[in-house]
């Protein structure tokens, strides 16, 4: 799929998918949803990608959805919209690699949430995040409502939602919502960093870690007890576990390769 409004190059074992429609602040259409899902397909399918980052521009990661066209829509507009996040946003949340959002500026309403289907969120200091749809009449269509209040806690969720307050980098810190505050300028440095440290982890393992920590929040406890054991189980028909416990016993760096 050509590519318009997103850049998308993979460097070493990250693939980068970069937010480019920088006259609107990266906020979101239909078709930027379209790339974003292409971009996340190669993603997937691409033996060589370890780790996705998500990032935007100094000013923006994604300041929300395209409101204009929106406007005037009716049920079968906010249904399609609807329908159409939360089919790109699934498959985000759902990747079976790590996904690091890499947030300058504005993350508002369906940039938040799809900062929210990442595993990490880095902020830089100028970050402001918040779901503000309550003010435009509406609610969050992709996920906010339920993704923010299992990430934070029902009582900040709350405020976010029904009152649409926006907060900063120090809030979203304190609040869980961001693993940490990265000075601006050094952002996609962090973001480099973390990738390469994930990309060095056990594959197989990795992805049985975010299997188990994603589907466990939907099911019960026994049953995420017992996923989490078959996984546990599984790992040890890998030659990463074979190698990780041998570097163990031997008091070096293990050497994983991917198997």
């Amino acid at each position: 799929m050509r590519l318009e409004y997103i850049v998308f190059e993979i460097k070493e074992r990250t693939a980068w998918v970069r937010f480019n429609r920088p006259s609107k602040l990266n906020a979101m259409n239909a078709h930027i949803l379209k790339e974003l899902e292409s971009c996340l397909v190669d993603c997937e399918q691409n033996e060589n990608v370890r780790v996705v980052v998500l990032i935007g521009n100094e000013k923006a990661f994604i300041a929300g959805a395209d409101v204009e066209p929106l406007a005037k829509g009716d049920v079968n507009t906010g249904y399609q919209v609807a329908e159409l996040t939360m089919k790109v946003q699934e498959r985000l949340a759902d990747l079976p690699k790590p996904t690091i959002a890499a947030i300058s500026g504005y993350a508002l309403g369906g940039g938040l949430e799809m900062a929210l289907c990442c595993d990490f969120r880095l902020v830089g200091e100028n970050a402001v995040l918040g779901l503000p749809e309550i003010k435009l009449g509406i609610i969050p269509g992709g996920g906010g409502t339920q993704r923010l209040p299992r990430l934070v806690g029902l009582g900040p969720a709350t405020e976010m939602l029904m009152l649409g307050n926006t907060i900063k980098a120090e809030r979203a810190l304190a609040i869980g919502l961001a693993k940490e505050i990265v000075p601006v300028s050094q952002l996609e440095v962090r973001a480099e960093e973390l990738a390469r440290q994930l990309a060095e982890m056990p594959l197989a393992a990795l992805r049985a870690c975010k299997m188990c920590l994603r589907a466990g929040l939907n099911t019960g406890l026994k049953e995420g007890l017992r996923m989490e054991q078959t996984a546990f189980s599984m790992l040890f028909g890998t030659l990463d576990q074979k190698e990780g416990m041998a570097a163990f016993i031997e008091k070096r760096k293990p050497r994983f390769s991917g198997k």
